[in-house]
């Protein structure tokens, strides 16, 4: 269900995701709606994705929480191995956890 609810909300739970990863400080950006943009291709590409490729996006990170939300932690997974790579980013800061739970607050107020 939350998969399907993904493109429902799709700009503004990136809007949201991108606007606390920057408020908390653990993203460093020169450009927040860059940061927003690459956050709405990687929920839209989850949206489309086969059960295999989320499973391998997150496996890295199951150990995070128990129990975590399939949206927050691929999206996790996205910002800890790939946001840093944009040109617009500074620098990510914080632990997986963190980057977890900021990510999971705003998932669940769309998507819960």
């Amino acid at each position: 269900m939350a998969l399907i609810g993904i493109q429902d909300h799709l700009e503004s739970l990136s809007n949201a995701i991108a606007m606390k990863l920057v408020e908390n400080k653990l993203v460093e950006t020169t450009n927040k709606n860059g940061l927003e943009e690459q956050i709405q291709k990687c929920l839209d590409t989850l949206s489309h994705a086969e059960d295999f490729d989320i499973d391998y996006q997150n496996a890295p990170f199951r150990h995070i929480v128990s129990n975590p939300h399939v949206v927050s932690l691929y999206v996790t997974a996205f910002v800890i191995e790939k946001v840093i790579n944009f040109k617009d980013v500074v620098d990510i800061y914080g632990s997986d956890e963190e980057i977890y739970h900021c990510i999971n607050k705003q998932v669940s107020k769309y998507l819960l």
